[in-house]
């Protein structure tokens, strides 16, 4: 009896449960911390890399070829109204790239938007770059892949009919089906399939060609 009244009054080891209870929740939210200013640096690759991408868009050969063609040409000289054409929404599915509206997925002129300067290759990699070559989506964002990136080309009432180069048009590029990679909150809190905004960027086109600077 003496003894089960000495063991409900010890305090020995209390100083270890509370630790086990408190290094719980500072684990947790340390961790927590991590993987929230790493999603921050995600979010910030993300909206760095659109907005490479429409830049690259605006001064590149189209990737929907059907557009150097698709403004009206009755009146030459004439505003190109908006929606006069498209828009082209070309985007990797399945492995395969298409664009809207017949726009003739062309794999080349995509792949310098995604890799930059480097070769043209169908696949997801993201090869290294050399000193006089310049970047592509996938150098400021890793791990994104074809199949993330949308580029849209829409008339918006910019340009002129018969231009020599072709219509002037809006380029949105954006992000679709990417999710925010958690190392930690992933497997404890169910933090794994949070998706990440398209983080659209809009630029008007100029020269179109992939020989301009």
């Amino acid at each position: 009896m003496i003894m089960i009244r000495r063991f409900t009054k010890s305090e020995d080891g209390g100083a270890t449960v509370e630790m086990a209870i408190v290094s719980t929740l500072l684990f947790t939210l340390t961790l927590g911390f991590v993987d929230f200013g790493y999603a921050l640096y995600q979010w910030n690759a993300a909206t760095k890399a659109v907005q490479l991408g429409a830049r690259l868009a605006s001064i590149s050969d189209p990737v929907a070829t059907a557009l150097t063609t698709a403004a009206p040409t009755t009146t030459p000289g004439a505003p190109v109204v908006a929606a006069a054409y498209g828009p082209f929404v070309c985007r990797y599915t399945a492995g395969t790239g298409a664009c809207s509206n017949s726009g003739v997925f062309n794999a080349a002129n995509f792949s310098r938007i995604f890799r930059g300067d480097t070769a043209n290759t169908n696949d997801d990699a993201c090869p290294a770059l050399a000193a006089d070559q310049r970047p592509g989506m996938c150098h400021f964002f890793s791990g994104l892949r074809r199949d993330n990136v949308v580029i849209t080309y829409s008339a918006t009432g910019l340009g002129y009919q018969t231009r020599q180069d072709g219509p002037v048009p809006t380029i949105t590029v954006n992000l679709q089906n990417v999710t925010f990679q958690f190392f930690f909150l992933g497997g404890l809190l169910g933090y794994g399939n949070l998706p990440m905004p398209s983080m659209l960027s809009t630029v008007t086109g100029e020269d179109l060609k992939s020989t301009a600077s």
